[in-house]
C-alpha cells in the first residue's frame, strides 16, 4: 500500500463496521491500544464479516476460510478509552481466496489509525486443499467489493 494510498483512506470506503470494544488488557503502558490488539480487532471483524455477510459456520461447512497472510500499517496511536471502529472492504476475490482491506478508526475520526489487510484462502475441511469459495459466500462478497 503506497503512502498516497494509505492518506486517502476514509470510513466511507470501508462499507462493512463494526464497533469494537476495548477492554484494560488492551492496552501497553502508555495508554495506548497494544499492537498485538490491532490484529486481534481484524480479527474480529473479518470473523464477524465472514458469518453474517458470507453465511459461512466455521464449525459445520465443509468449505472454510484459512488465514494465507495479513499486515499492518500503525498510522496513529489508539488512546485509552478510544471507541474504536473497524472497517472492512472486499479488495480482490478470486476462484479460490479474497483479499480484505482493513482499517480501524478511533473516536469519531474519520480518516484511519492504522491500515491493513487479511488474506483468506478458501479450502475443503477435510483434506485442507483449496477449493472454490461457495456460491453463497462470493455473492455476499460482491457487493462489499471496492
Amino acid at each position: 500500500m503506497s503512502e498516497e494510498n494509505k492518506k486517502n483512506e476514509r470510513l466511507e470506503n470501508f462499507p462493512y463496521t463494526i464497533d469494537v470494544p476495548t477492554r484494560w488488557g488492551d492496552y501497553d503502558i502508555l495508554n495506548h491500544l497494544n499492537n498485538v490488539s490491532y490484529y486481534r480487532f481484524f480479527e474480529i471483524i473479518v470473523v464477524s464479516f465472514i458469518e453474517q455477510i458470507g453465511e459461512l459456520d466455521w464449525l459445520v461447512d465443509q468449505v472454510v476460510p484459512f488465514a494465507a497472510e495479513s499486515k499492518c500499517y500503525y498510522l496513529r496511536p489508539l488512546a485509552y478509552q478510544e471507541t474504536v471502529r473497524a472497517g472492512l472492504a472486499v479488495e480482490t476475490m478470486g476462484n479460490r481466496s479474497a483479499t480484505y482491506k482493513l482499517a480501524l478508526f478511533g473516536g469519531a475520526s474519520e480518516t484511519p489509525a492504522a491500515l491493513g489487510y487479511f488474506v483468506h484462502v478458501f479450502v475443503d475441511r477435510n483434506t485442507s486443499r483449496p477449493v472454490p469459495i461457495p456460491d453463497k459466500t462470493r455473492q455476499g462478497f460482491l457487493r462489499y467489493l471496492k
